[in-house]
């Protein structure tokens, strides 16, 4: 027989294997989900599973899907391949489709998950991932063809007998033959931590004890046997993992796998103990030579990873039983504490982050009890589940009876895989560092979704994902994450028309407003990409967005009363952080006099975008509906909302005053150009009576100061992250009222600003079917680079003459199309 026959006949014996798998599991009425036995009601769960699979020969394709509620980290032979799922919720959740034919060999191979789980109810678990009544793990061998076999004959087959005679491939499916162990519950060697009484969005900080059982359990031929505490894993009747509901219901993974990148610590900052010292530390560091820290004794050691950081922490030991190591991960060095506002959590003064002589580092911990069955050959080895965020770690290590060895200390940086490829320069070159704050800001706030802050919450909020899809687009024009983010968004509609303010999220959180950023993110894929079939998709939600507030209208004609201040009001109606708003959460003062101006100037905002939205699909009658009914409300607006003097009002009839409803009044055209013009230079100039708009709303400041011919005056605003930088911050702050979070990437503004306003490179039509340049040079008085588009790179230089006459050249890739200046 031929080889091509032979592969004939391999690749239908395992198809036929295949099926009569899955004839079997219905026939048994088991799912394909797998957990420990069923018992008494836990909180949160960390589950091992494990199985080892014999393998005469490695030449095929090996696929395998895999899931979990509520996470999984998959090993093959102590290679960590992947983790997930990607976040999902209570319509949708992700599999993985995992290639693990390089991690495969000839022999025993072991295969490991960790399971971790939260219990279904939301306080009890970290707020973005959801999770159901049936934990479990998901784990299935996928039919992919064999590789062609040097077999030659009906003879030499009988090499591959594991291969061909296993049901299902290799046999890699949940089943019976998995066993688990669980660390949690009665063998309590491992227990969640909530990272603040009040407030505790992460829920993941933990507090756990080495086991001498799981030595080597990870790798093939570890004892899993009768005489160990493993035993074979339950799998789930079919009833009670139904397909048409999570986690049952699973869609393939749509966004790529985060980044996993060894990395070492910048190095150590301070040592606190007589026996140690900052070189013995940072040759550990640099992996060097072990860190021996001898018997009753302490020592506390402060480390710079040189950069805020998003990663898997992993510590390596041997020996030291029962010594007590406890981890801070911190964003910055502080001062003294002040309690925030609204008192869920202590906020240190914010100076200096590198400040290590008179500050102190301020965030979350972990501990670990060392269980001291740990070799210099196979170390004892702890890594937090979850990823940590941080640019300083202080370690508190705390001996017993026996001297503990560090054999290493290191991590891998995780993140979205995001590959920037804009460029841009200028004369300032102040603004190189504020492009590279801002670079690593959107990247350290890009994992499975947008989120607003690594550190302190992890939430993706629809107003910072409008601005960082925006940035995305501007330096590497991929929207898989974007995509992501507005399908998420669509699925959290409530019944009123509204979405959901962060989402995914296991709660509501409401801000109204927010959902017309939404609206505005939808606009700008369509400039981008111009995908009419994925655009059709979210008519629905945005029709029912705008009928949310059209029927809140009031009898002037007004967006009513719909929010006010978070947690005394049904809604928040947030804004933007701000001093003179700092008391009443972000929200103007106005509020507590009945509607706010900004509110109608939102929907405003978006009936215009919807508009066009609407006009592009094709759909002219709603189009113009929309138009006219923003012409209506531009009239109630410039009759309510504004005093003798022409400026615009915080609520109506109220004398409060705000930078944000003039940028808004301009933004919408309710403020002609030249009205415009004078109200943002009296915002500019009387700051005093003016709550300024802060680095959330950067963005939307700046497009209103070109709308209107102001931009030279952003000289001055980018002193903001100058500042930063002056700070030495390696992100970009939250704010410059509270500072609480040390990243927050809607303040990667030069992002977009650089390359899309100072160059000017943006879409004229959608989908990018002309590009405009038109640069905005403000104080720049040269600037030159190359700005990534959908349909490629676009060079642009230019520099201004004494004249202020601008001297530009550009080269457009092959097929873009120039827009015809008017």
């Amino acid at each position: 027989m031929t080889g091509a026959v032979l592969f004939a006949y391999a690749q239908g014996r395992q198809k036929e294997d295949y099926r009569r798998a899955e004839e079997r599991r219905a026939v048994s009425g088991l799912s394909k989900w797998m957990w420990k036995k069923p018992g008494k009601d836990a909180g949160a769960e960390l589950v091992l599973f494990r199985k080892e699979i014999y393998l005469e020969a490695c030449d095929r394709e090996v696929f395998v899907r895999i899931s979990a509620d509520t996470r999984y980290k998959f090993y093959v032979n102590g290679r960590l391949v992947s983790l997930g799922p990607s976040k999902g919720d209570k319509q949708v959740w992700f599999y993985d489709r995992i290639d693990l034919s390089a991690c495969l060999v000839r022999g025993k191979n072991a295969l490991a998950v960790e399971v971790f789980h939260y219990p279904a109810v939301h306080n009890a678990g970290n707020h973005s991932l959801f999770r159901t009544d049936t934990p479990g793990l998901y784990i299935e061998e996928e039919y992919a063809g064999l590789k062609e076999p040097a077999a030659q004959s009906l003879e030499d087959m009988e090499n591959y007998p594991d291969e061909l005679k296993l049901a299902g491939g290799i046999g890699i499916f949940s089943d019976h033959s998995w066993k688990y162990l669980e660390l949690t519950g009665d063998r309590d060697v491992y227990r969640m931590v909530r990272e603040n009484e009040v407030f505790a969005p992460l829920h993941f900080m933990e507090e756990r004890t080495g086991d001498a059982v799981l030595a080597g359990w990870k790798q093939p031929g570890y004892e899993d046997g009768s005489a160990s505490p493993w035993q074979p894993a339950y799998v789930y009747p079919a009833s009670d993992i139904r397909l048409d509901r999570v986690p049952g219901n699973l869609s393939i993974r749509t966004i790529p796998f985060m980044n996993l990148m060894p990395k070492r610590f910048e190095k150590t900052l301070a040592v606190s103990s007589p026996g140690a010292s900052l070189s013995d530390w940072d040759a550990l560091l640099a992996g060097e030579k072990p860190h021996l820290v001898s018997p009753h004794s302490k020592e506390i050691v402060e480390l710079h990873a040189g950069e805020e950081e998003t990663g898997f922490l992993s510590f390596r030991f041997a020996g030291g039983k029962q010594a007590a190591v406890r981890i801070l991960c911190a964003e910055s060095y502080g001062y003294e504490n002040r309690q925030a506002q609204d008192s869920y959590i202590d906020l240190p003064l914010k100076g200096d982050r590198l400040d290590f002589k008179n500050g102190k580092l301020n965030g979350f911990w972990d501990s670990y009890t060392v269980g001291g069955f740990g070799t210099k050959e196979q170390p004892e080895a702890y890594e937090p589940y979850w990823f940590r965020t941080f640019r300083f770690v202080r370690l508190e290590i705390e001996t017993k009876e026996e001297a503990l060895e560090l054999l290493g200390l290191d991590y891998q940086e995780t993140g979205y895989p995001l590959k920037a490829e804009t460029k841009v320069h200028t004369n300032d070159s102040s603004m190189e560092k504020v492009w590279d704050i801002s670079l690593r800001t959107l990247k350290r706030c890009m994992q499975e979704t947008y989120t607003d802050c690594p550190f302190y919450e992890q939430l993706q909020y629809i107003m910072d994902s409008r601005s960082q899809i925006l940035y995305t687009y501007a330096v590497s024009a991929d929207d898989r994450l974007a995509r992501k983010c507005i399908d998420d968004f669509a699925r959290s509609q409530r019944y009123d028309g509204l979405l959901n303010a962060s989402y995914p999220n296991y709660e509501s959180n409401v801000i109204p407003g927010f959902s017309i950023y939404y609206i505005l993110m939808l606009h700008d894929h369509m400039m981008y990409f111009g995908d009419k079939d994925f655009l059709w998709r979210y008519v629905p939600t945005t029709i029912r967005i705008l009928q949310y507030f059209q029927s809140h209208l009031e009898g002037r004609g007004l967006v009513g009363k719909i929010g006010g201040i978070n947690g005394r009001d049904r809604y928040w109606s947030f804004v933007d952080w701000t001093k003179e708003w700092d008391a009443t959460s972000g929200v103007p003062d106005a509020s507590g006099q009945g509607p706010i101006t900004m509110e109608s100037l939102l929907y405003l905002l978006g009936l215009e975008k919807a508009s066009e939205i609407m006009g592009w699909l094709g759909m002219k009658d709603l189009a113009a509906q929309y138009g006219a009914h923003a012409e209506e409300l531009k009239i109630a607006v410039n009759e309510h909302c504004r005093d003798a003097d022409g400026f615009y009002l915080d609520g109506p009839d109220v004398a409060k005053y705000s930078q944000h409803c003039q940028v808004f009044a301009v933004l919408t055209h309710t403020a002609d150009c030249k009205q415009g013009r004078r109200l943002l230079l009296q915002t500019l100039e009387k700051k005093e009576r003016f709550a300024q708009c802060s680095v959330a709303m950067a963005l939307y400041l700046f497009q209103a100061l070109r709308e209107t011919g102001l931009y030279d005056s952003t000289d001055g605003l980018w002193d903001l992250w100058r500042n930063m930088v002056k700070k030495n911050l390696t992100t970009c702050a939250e704010d410059d009222i509270r500072e609480r979070s040390d990243c927050h990437a809607w303040g990667a503004l030069a992002l977009y600003e650089l390359p899309c306003v100072v160059l000017g490179v943006r879409p004229a039509e959608p989908g990018y079917g002309s590009v405009e340049i038109q640069p905005e040079p403000g104080r720049f008085t040269w600037a030159e680079g190359s700005v990534i588009t959908p349909k490629g790179s676009v060079q642009v230089s230019w520099k201004k003459q004494e004249s202020g006459e601008l001297v530009l050249s550009c080269q457009l890739p092959q097929g873009m199309k120039l827009k015809e200046q008017k």
